[in-house]
């Protein structure tokens, strides 16, 4: 415990945790909600999130019999943008000023003395990680993989700018007590690890596996090293984050998680593990080999799993985009007052963006897009619009795309920038390209957009849903 904190009489109170949210979510949310009665492999649970997606939708998946599983599984919560904007108590279209404005309110977590988390408490030889709940994904993927656990680190006592850290890494058991996982992110995690190798150290982590969506949406935050990822959820929560320490490593995790995993990672240990369904839409073995060891195993006592179907899924990519979103469109909108929209599209997993802007003079379309290119090291391809264009539409940009672009005037390319080191296409060295397209139209266009009547298309959709009389 460190001399600013102090452990509360408070008692857990629940509200911060996967069932909280489940009950919440639940009352008038039920078209919202797909409950599969049938027994179902674990690999048929990607194939229903990749069919809902294939129908325009995205329920939040619960699946209570799962071969093999024991548990109930929990899986699709962030696939849809307007779910996430009533965690945020939103909508769609206020998602990220909503967002920006509670991440910024940080507070402190506060540690409690128990909860649920510590029902179950196995240490030492009853450590067994293959009874964890685990599926496998997809046909690709080397072995059922963890796919929502969130690594929490400490910072190490003494090093300025410095925070706890909250990341997430994808993760296979390698024995009874390891797990073989990969932190090719080079974020701040890998950096801890680091110090830590200079001092002839291990790592000491604790693995999170399933908690509050809100809890897995502040660990997906861009932030600094200096920010601990745990302050954002208190933002999210608008009450700081309930936590307990880890028995052997004092770590603070959830008190409502279900699952944690104690131990640490050693700088000098490695393990193979890949491929895995990436959100490229590759199964990829891009991996840094590291192995987290397991000394402790903290669960409920009727623990669920909440699971994330990992490639290129709406849900996948949207917990990792959202929060940049946000950050982009908030600095955008600083810098650039004309600007009026940002989306990152699922057909462009996280490499595409899409900015719709009020161009106010020649040129600034170009200024916006080299802005965004160069603070976010992940795109390669930004499209400009206008703002009456929908940029969460790709029909609509690929319109004004072929409406307003000339090649020669309105694309220009830079090259030799650092990229994704899951980029299928990206350089050996790890750089790539990068491409800008204008498709506004810019000053001296002459053309009215054709408009229908929104009344118009109300009595479409009556006629086409069977409410209009026929004649």
């Amino acid at each position: 415990m460190t001399s600013t904190e102090a452990t509360t009489a408070t008692a857990y109170t629940g509200a911060q945790d996967l069932r909280a949210f489940l009950r919440a979510h639940g009352p008038g949310q039920a078209a919202d909600v797909l409950t599969v009665a049938q027994e179902i492999e674990g690999e048929d649970v990607a194939a229903l999130v990749m069919e809902l997606a294939g129908r325009g939708r995205a329920d939040l998946l619960v699946c209570p019999r799962v071969e093999g599983l024991g548990t109930t599984l929990i899986t699709n919560v962030f696939a849809s943008r307007d779910r996430i904007a009533r965690l945020l108590g939103t909508d769609r279209a206020g998602l990220h000023r909503a967002y920006q404005a509670a991440s910024a309110r940080r507070q402190e977590p506060r540690v409690v003395a128990d909860g649920p988390v510590l029902d179950v408490v196995e240490e030492g030889d009853a450590v067994d990680l293959g009874t964890l709940p685990l599926i496998r994904h997809f046909a690709s993927d080397r072995a059922p993989y963890i796919t929502s656990g969130i690594i929490t680190a400490e910072a190490p006592p003494g090093t300025p700018g410095r925070a706890g850290n909250l990341s997430y890494h994808r993760s296979m058991v390698h024995s009874r007590t390891e797990l073989a996982t990969s932190l090719h992110s080079r974020g701040h995690l890998w950096q801890l690890l680091r110090l830590a190798e200079e001092r002839g150290e291990v790592l000491p982590v604790a693995m999170v596996i399933g908690a509050h969506p809100l809890f897995l949406l502040a660990a997906s935050a861009r932030v600094g090293p200096d920010v601990d990822e745990r302050t954002i959820a208190g933002g999210l929560f608008g009450a700081p984050l309930d936590v307990v320490r880890t028995p052997r490593r004092g770590i603070r995790v959830p008190a409502g998680a279900e699952i944690v995993l104690e131990g640490f990672i050693d700088p000098g240990r490695r393990a193979a593990e890949g491929p895995f369904g990436e959100f490229s839409g590759y199964s990829s073995d891009r991996s840094t080999n590291n192995v987290l060891t397991v000394e402790t195993v903290l669960r409920r006592r009727d623990a669920l799993l909440l699971d994330v179907v990992g490639g290129n899924t709406a849900e996948h990519l949207n917990l990792a985009r959202l929060p940049r979103e946000a950050e982009m469109a908030d600095q955008l909108r600083r810098r650039f007052p004309e600007v009026t929209a940002l989306h990152y599209p699922t057909s462009g997993t996280h490499f595409h963006a899409y900015v719709a802007l009020r161009q106010a003079r020649p040129g600034q379309a170009r200024q916006v897009m080299l802005a965004l290119l160069g603070w976010d090291p992940y795109l390669k391809t930004v499209v400009a619009v206008d703002e009456d264009v929908d940029v969460t539409r790709d029909a609509d940009v690929l319109w004004a795309t072929a409406a307003h672009l000339q090649p020669h005037r309105d694309v220009f390319v830079v090259d030799g920038l650092p990229g994704s080191p899951l980029d299928p296409s990206s350089t050996t060295d790890g750089t790539t390209s990068r491409m800008a397209l204008d498709a506004t139209r810019g000053p001296g266009f002459h053309g009215v957009r054709i408009r229908v009547e929104p009344r118009r298309m109300e009595t479409a959709r009556r006629l086409l849903d069977g409410d209009a009389p026929r004649g």
